[in-house]
């Protein structure tokens, strides 16, 4: 291998390691949540591709419910925190539909990640390129959870890692606007 081409890689890894680092959350995006009355929601994008276990996620398993996406990564810390508050509220809401999409990541350690944590499916998204496709509210940092009402628009963006009890007052009133 070439000294220029031994260069040019060991710029990219340095850019991949600080891009990694760079996004799981800092103190300063942590606290970001958003929330979107029910007449100001725009559309989430249609979600679809390879799941970690095996199988193609369809979205349309998701019509007409409400939805949680959490985005994660084995390697961010943050979402090792938030991931057994997010396992509770999904065994608690049996009626709320929840996705999640890990980026950045190897795949042997996503694996290993979610039989530990999570009983419900994700999408193995290593590039990290459906994020992309919430243009309105980008979910830029990992972790981050996204609501979607059961009408398929984004209610609240969360840039930081979930807590149990907030969550499950987020969805819960999402859940309670379907029914008004």
């Amino acid at each position: 291998m070439g000294a220029m081409l031994r260069g040019v890689l060991a710029v990219l890894a340095l850019a991949g390691t600080l891009l990694g680092a760079a996004a799981c959350g800092t103190e300063k995006q942590a606290g970001e949540i958003v929330r979107f009355a029910p007449d100001d929601r725009s559309a989430a994008p249609a979600i679809s591709g390879e799941l970690l276990g095996g199988g193609t996620y369809d979205p349309a398993t998701a019509k007409g419910k409400v939805v949680v996406v959490n985005f994660w990564g084995s390697w961010c810390a943050p979402c090792r925190v938030e991931a057994d508050d997010l396992e509770a509220v999904h065994k608690d809401l049996p009626e709320v539909e929840f996705l999640g999409i890990n980026v950045w990541d190897e795949r042997d350690k996503a694996l290993a990640f979610m039989r530990e944590r999570s009983s419900y499916p994700s999408i193995f998204d290593r590039p990290g390129r459906l994020a992309l496709e919430f243009k309105d509210v980008p979910p830029n940092t990992t972790p981050a959870t996204i609501i979607i009402d059961k009408q398929g628009k984004v209610a609240a963006v969360i840039r930081k890692a979930v807590q149990k009890d907030d969550l499950r007052a987020m969805v819960d009133e999402v859940l309670k606007e379907a029914k008004a």
